[in-house]
């Protein structure tokens, strides 16, 4: 497995870097106990939480060429928003202090 396309600077700039980060890379996304498949939506969840809509863009790309549906696509999309979303709400309740 090779580094994702915006690491792929590293290769020139910092090859001994570079060579670190794809190992990590691949341990993190090579199938184990998890299948790509899992790995990926979880990926796209978290872009997602973190407001990285080129990552988001990309990952969606791959798990569409590999099958997955829109309809999987967007129930990842929506625990991302229900775990990182929820907090924003829960922390909104301290504008209401209780009487």
């Amino acid at each position: 497995m090779s580094l994702p396309p915006f690491l792929k600077f590293l290769e020139s700039n910092d090859p001994d870097f570079a060579q670190a980060v794809e190992r990590v890379f691949s341990s993190a996304m090579s199938p184990g106990a998890l299948d790509q498949k899992t790995k990926l939506l979880i990926a796209l969840a978290l872009d997602a939480a973190q407001g990285s809509g080129q990552g988001v863009a990309s990952i969606a790309g791959q798990l569409k060429t590999q099958g997955t549906t829109d309809a999987e696509i967007a129930e990842a999309l929506r625990i991302a928003y229900f775990a990182f979303g929820n907090s924003i709400l829960a922390s909104s309740s301290s504008a209401f202090p209780s009487k």
